[in-house]
């Protein structure tokens, strides 16, 4: 991964991260263990799948650039399917609290969103990439004289 796409990965985790462990001691403190246990999980699960996502995003565009912005929008679309059946294949768990779960998710996969969003609006990304010259001029197009 190039050194940009490395930056925009973490300017995305790291407030995501952040939301994660601000929803897991909110929700410790309104409904106990269970509530930041969930909380927790779906931090990593929606860091996960998005995290997934951007490496994917990031390679298709490396080797197939005209399917990059359809391939973006299929991917996000199959990302908040994805969230969605985790949501309601733990809706009745025992093993945290699924309200807190949920709501964590849907936070911190907004959260990502937004970051990423802001995170390529602030990148300076080269449309086109410049050649490396190695010293030598380039070729003139126009007639030899």
């Amino acid at each position: 991964m190039r050194s940009n796409d490395v930056r925009s990965l973490l300017q995305a985790a790291v407030p995501t991260a952040v939301a994660g462990a601000l929803a897991a001691v909110i929700s410790a403190l309104v409904v106990g263990g269970k509530g930041a246990l969930g909380a927790v999980i779906a931090t990593l699960l929606a860091i996960a799948f998005m995290g997934i996502g951007f490496v994917v995003l990031q390679r298709t565009a490396k080797s197939l650039p005209h399917l990059f912005q359809a391939m973006g929008l299929m991917l996000y679309a199959a990302q908040i399917l994805l969230l969605f059946v985790f949501l309601a294949a733990f809706k009745n768990t025992t093993l945290f609290h699924p309200k807190a779960f949920a709501i964590t998710l849907v936070v911190t996969t907004l959260v990502w969103i937004g970051a990423q969003t802001r995170a390529h609006m602030k990148a300076k990304i080269l449309y086109v990439e410049p050649d490396s010259m190695k010293g030598d001029k380039p070729e003139n197009s126009g007639p030899k004289s």
